[in-house]
């Protein structure tokens, strides 16, 4: 019997971009669960509070039940043992993604040897795409702004956050 093997896909998700979406897709084709683990993000000032992130999250991906989302705060390792997981996932769109990235995967394997970490890069369409210009190009921009950028109900929800300031 072969054993389930789980990945966790840790971020921001300020917000979930097609980016990300196409990111989960493709893992959820190797793995046989996917957890999209939302980082409280102690660290940043979020436009959109953790139980906002985790309902866009949870809305974009309600087509596949391989893939859970989950909250998570602390160190990625010790979210990834409570899981019983046995990769990271992480996207990479750039040289210098890649770079910040390979520096975090070492440190990573020095933390938990047993977890492999695999980078994943988007599809040519989404590379440019950041939760950064996400969130500047909607709050700044035109109504039609970041519509190809996120699904419709995360773009309502930016819509919403621009008209509240």
């Amino acid at each position: 019997m072969s054993k389930q093997v789980v990945a966790i896909y840790p971020g921001t998700f300020d917000p979930i971009s097609l980016g990300h979406e196409d990111i989960v897709l493709r893992a959820s084709a190797i793995f046989d669960k996917v957890i999209l683990a939302v980082a409280t993000a102690h660290h940043k000032k979020t436009l959109f509070t953790l139980d906002e992130r985790m309902d866009m999250a949870r809305e974009a991906m309600t087509a596949h039940p391989q893939v859970e989302v989950v909250p998570f705060n602390g160190l990625a390792r010790d979210f990834v043992r409570t899981h019983n997981a046995t990769v990271m996932v992480r996207g990479v769109r750039t040289v210098t993604d890649f770079d910040y990235e390979f520096q975090l995967a070492g440190m990573n394997r020095e933390l938990m040897p047993e977890v492999e970490t695999v980078f994943l890069t988007p599809s040519a369409k989404y590379q440019f795409l950041s939760s950064t210009f996400v969130r500047e190009i909607s709050l700044l921009g035109a109504d039609d702004d970041g519509q190809n950028l996120v699904s419709a109900s995360v773009y309502k929800r930016l819509l919403a956050k621009r008209v509240a300031k």
